[in-house]
């Protein structure tokens, strides 16, 4: 998934929850400057804040090692 994807993603479901931007962001604790940024694809967003963003709506990620991905 590349950043603009990511963005169009966390747009989607904060729009499914009908949640505004800034709503969003406070319940995220980022601001709403950041939370448009991400949603507009910023590719320099910072990770710690998108994960926030996420597991405010209800995301978890948990890394994943595959078998083939291993050095």
């Amino acid at each position: 998934m590349d950043v603009s994807a990511l963005g169009q993603f966390v747009r989607t479901q904060r729009k499914r929850v009908s949640l505004t931007q800034v709503d969003l962001a406070d319940l995220a604790g980022v601001s709403d400057r950041f939370l448009r940024e991400l949603e507009k694809g910023k590719p320099t967003a910072e990770v710690g804040k998108v994960i926030t963003v996420l597991s405010a709506l209800g995301f978890d990620l948990e890394p994943q090692v595959h078998r083939g991905d291993l050095l």
